[in-house]
């Protein structure tokens, strides 16, 4: 990975894991282990615009079904467990 700087603070950003969370306000959705940067500095995370395309299908299945409570873990295809 490439020295990219984190655009809040300027700190190293590095591979690791991070926790989505979407409140659809009649539920909430919860996507633990999302692949993301994270700033070593202020702890912000970034997540890639793939991986955030495949979190907004995630989020949109859940809104369709009316999840009131869904907690997710993200493996690649984003499956439920």
């Amino acid at each position: 990975m490439s020295k990219r700087k984190c655009p809040i603070c300027g700190g190293n950003l590095k591979k690791g894991t991070t926790t989505y969370t979407v409140d659809l306000e009649f539920g909430l959705v919860v996507v633990r282990k999302v692949p993301a940067k994270i700033c070593s500095q202020c702890g912000e995370d970034w997540i890639d615009p793939d991986i955030a395309s495949k979190l907004e299908e995630t989020v949109a299945q859940a809104r369709e079904k009316g999840t009131e409570f869904e907690v997710i873990t993200y493996d690649n295809t984003v499956t439920t467990h």
